[in-house]
């Protein structure tokens, strides 16, 4: 069966999540009705990681096996007409090997983090950034990200519901950067590693705008890194924010 590899952008608002769950809609579970849509029968794909409910894409991985070969540009074509009127596009496809898996074969994911800073409700990012209604101090959050930075134990980021085996993990990088948005001055949080924690990120960000606000410090940061300790973390921001970036592979497999 020929295998495909889609690049997938959503907008994560109306879903439960990126995984099919069976009294809830989800992402998966919209992208598997399309393919049957196409070939007759069940369909089960696979991603590169799986977001929770409301956290959206900019270019999720996933892979799917065909009966028949398709040319890439018309499964990426029929697949978004069938996804219609669902806030879900293929961005593209391609024919990989029978053993590429969009998780298994992934070096790294890139996450991007929207937070506007204003205190008028926003109207036409609502459900996109996480709104606080002051202003933060950037270089603090900065400094106290450093800390973030390298193989740690990530225990106090994660959630108790992570069912990683491990909370050792490398943060490879995480960059903020301030910048005029539509609705107002936003900070761009980027994050890069080999895989993540459930609710690292969001973790992350939350306890990083704890240091912005002035109610922590940089060393507080640190102090609750190495407390490895679920309560010591600050609080974890909202999901709609939050959105799946990129997703490595040795070789692009979207690549011309």
């Amino acid at each position: 069966m020929p295998r495909y590899a889609l690049r997938i952008e959503y907008h994560g608002a109306p879903f439960a999540g990126w995984q099919a769950q069976a009294d809830q809609p989800s992402v998966q579970g919209a992208i598997e009705d399309a393919l049957a849509k196409l070939e007759p029968r069940a369909h089960r794909i696979a991603a590169a990681g799986r977001t929770d409910a409301g956290v959206h894409a900019l270019a999720q991985v996933a892979h799917c096996d065909l009966s028949r070969d398709w040319d890439p540009f018309r499964l990426s074509e029929a697949l978004n007409y069938h996804l219609k009127p669902l806030p879900v596009a293929v961005l593209t496809a391609a024919g990989v090997a029978d053993d590429w898996h969009a998780r298994f074969s992934a070096q790294e994911r890139r996450y991007f983090f929207r937070l506007l800073m204003r205190r008028a409700p926003a109207t036409h990012d609502a459900g996109l950034v996480w709104q606080v209604p002051r202003m933060l101090d950037v270089h603090a959050m900065r400094e106290a990200a450093a800390h973030l930075v390298g193989l740690h134990d990530f225990t106090t980021f994660r959630s108790t519901m992570c069912q990683s085996a491990s909370p050792v993990k490398s943060l490879d990088a995480i960059s903020i950067d301030a910048v005029e948005g539509l609705s107002g001055p936003e900070l761009h949080f980027r994050l890069r590693a080999r895989s993540f924690l459930h609710n690292q990120v969001r973790s992350i960000v939350g306890t990083l705008e704890r240091v912005g606000s002035g109610a922590w410090t940089s060393g507080d940061v640190q102090h609750a890194l190495q407390a490895r300790d679920r309560a010591a973390c600050g609080p974890v921001c909202p999901p709609h924010g939050l959105y799946l970036a990129g997703v490595g592979y040795p070789e692009d497999p979207f690549a011309d």
